[in-house]
């Protein structure tokens, strides 16, 4: 009841203080409007300002106390030390698991495993003719500092085509390299040392039971020495490659030949497009048999190459010296040079052409390898071709066919050929043409490559000779050429085949009565194969059959070669 009292109460005074603030407003508004209403009228029309007077008093002095200034700072109470435990609070958030199973792959590229090298091999094996074949490659593995190795190889037949071990025959060698790889320079030599046993047994068969077997024998011993120094890098302008080359030959009949040989090649490039050359030979060949004989050559040939967008052209000259006597050799020799190469598609056609003439050094060491059946006391001479007039392609399709093909018209002097010896028929003399030879050479060449698994080639050597004095080129045929072919089936067999063709030649044979007579060589068509069968990557079995066709043709007048010959043996690599 009490309560319900003093509400009422406090009710009765809001209504009391909101009367009295609204009759306060109402009394300030009327008294607003009744100024405006006066203000109104006295500044209307027909109202008139009165006279009114007004002074302004200019020595009335407004003074103000003087102000007491307190000079204490104020003093700050440092608040007391206390002791405040602080609480250290940590939430361990944690978000829910999820259902969706999340799995990041990082992609990679896997490192290609280097293949293990095997860097030494031996081979051996047997076939008919009581043949041996044996053959050792040792080399270094991997490695950017250096790089050597051996190769030996004995290969001998206790009989051979004619007359049993009166043809038999023995190659043997050994042979060792290496090189140095310095920063931009490369060092390198090779020494070897060659055996090689044929004998004569290109006599008459009415001559067998008189024939004296060590008679007729040959050996030729030959050491090879070479020493080479190159350098290389981006950038630099002058390139150059220098070698000293020492062969030794002798044989069964004391003959002896020694070749020392000096050679040097510089590039010094002007700029981008252009280069300046200069190539340097020099030869001393001292050769003892029944005389003593020093053969001197040299030959410079400096020569400018420049670039024009798809041409490429070259302009020098040989200058060449050698010091024969044969056959009234020109001793000093000057040889304009000019090539011109275009190529309208960079990198798979290339089109070239010019004229030039070079000194090519000959000596009884490459002629041996070549005909073996020499006899002794012959004279050598360097072939001079005093002009060459060329032509030839050079081409790619899709990376898999290689062309190439070249047309030549040559002027010879002193040009070697084979005839045999006016005194024993069984040994072949060097013979020269009194005059200039003209020989028309074509050569092509084609091969297609797939992969590593297929390969065929064909090449083609045709030389039409113009002798001036001699009744033919003696045994030199026309037209050489060749069909080849590899097949790597899986890594497994390995194939290889070759069919070649070799045109008849002639020699003249002297007889007792001092006439002579023409004689015709074979046309040779030959067909050798070969194939490996690999048990793993170290053990393999071979089998070579040389002369399928079983032919015993006649490359040389009187020495017909063997028939089919067959060869079965393993290589084992480590």
């Amino acid at each position: 009841m009490h309560q319900i009292k003093l509400k009422r109460n406090i009710n009765m005074k809001n209504r009391l203080k909101k009367a009295s603030l609204a009759a306060i407003v109402l009394c300030a508004g009327y008294s607003f409007l009744n100024s405006a209403q006066a203000q109104t009228t006295g500044w209307g029309e027909g109202a008139k300002l009165q006279d009114a007077e007004v002074v302004v008093e200019k020595d009335r002095k407004i003074e103000l106390p003087r102000a007491s200034r307190n000079y204490q700072k104020f003093a700050v109470v440092q608040p007391e030390p206390g002791e405040r435990n602080v609480r250290y609070r940590f939430n361990d958030y944690r978000l829910e698991d999820q259902d969706v199973d999340l799995q990041v792959r990082v992609l990679t590229i896997k490192q290609d495993e280097l293949t293990k090298l095997y860097g030494n091999y031996v081979k051996a094996g047997i076939g008919n003719y009581g043949t041996l074949y044996l053959k050792g490659y040792f080399h270094n593995k991997r490695s950017n500092v250096a790089s050597y190795g051996a190769d030996v190889s004995h290969i001998t037949s206790a009989r051979g085509p004619v007359d049993g071990r009166n043809s038999a025959v023995t190659n043997s060698a050994i042979n060792l390299n290496g090189e140095s790889y310095l920063q931009g320079l490369t060092l390198g030599g090779k020494l070897g040392y060659g055996r090689d046993k044929y004998h004569f047994y290109g006599y008459s068969p009415v001559q067998e039971t008189t024939v004296d077997r060590d008679t007729i024998s040959q050996v030729f011993n030959r050491v090879h020495a070479e020493g080479y120094m190159h350098n290389h890098g981006a950038g630099m302008p002058l390139l150059f490659k220098a070698g000293l080359n020492v062969n030794y030959l002798n044989d069964r009949y004391d003959m002896r030949e020694t070749n020392i040989a000096a050679k040097l090649n510089t590039e010094y490039g002007l700029d981008d497009v252009s280069a300046f050359k200069v190539d340097a030979d020099l030869s001393v060949v001292s050769h003892k048999d029944s005389a003593s004989v020093g053969r001197t050559m040299f030959k410079l040939h400096p020569q400018y190459e420049r670039q024009l967008n798809a041409i490429r052209l070259s302009i020098g000259a040989n200058v060449a010296y050698t010091s024969d006597t044969v056959n009234d050799a020109r001793k000093f020799n000057v040889y304009p040079t000019v090539r011109v190469g275009v190529e309208p598609i960079k990198d798979n056609l290339l089109i070239y052409a010019g004229i030039g003439g070079d000194l090519q050094r000959v000596t009884l060491y490459q002629l041996t390898q070549e005909n073996p059946f020499l006899a002794p006391n012959v004279r050598v001479a360097d072939q001079n071709k005093g002009l060459e007039v060329y032509g030839g392609m050079q081409a790619n399709i899709a990376n898999f066919v290689h062309l190439t093909g070249r047309v030549a018209y040559q002027n010879l002097r002193n040009m070697y050929f084979y005839n045999n010896s006016a005194s024993d028929s069984t040994k072949f003399d060097l013979v020269y043409d009194d005059g200039v030879t003209n020989v028309l050479n074509i050569y092509g060449e084609a091969t297609f490559n797939y992969s590593d698994e297929l390969r065929i080639g064909l090449k083609a050597d045709y030389n039409k000779y113009s002798t001036a004095t001699l009744e033919q080129p003696f045994h030199r045929p026309e037209l050489m050429a060749s069909v080849f072919a590899t097949y790597n089936f899986y890594d497994k067999i390995l194939f290889n085949s070759e069919l070649y063709y070799i045109g008849s030649s002639f020699g003249r044979i002297t007889r007792p009565d001092g006439t002579f007579v023409l004689r015709e060589t074979d046309t040779i068509v030959d067909l050798n194969l070969k194939a490996d069968y690999r048990f793993s990557n170290r053990f393999t079995t071979f089998l070579m059959v040389n002369n399928l066709f079983a032919q015993k043709y006649e490359r040389f007048v009187n020495y017909p070669n063997k028939s089919i010959n067959l060869i079965g043996g393993v290589s084992y690599s480590f």
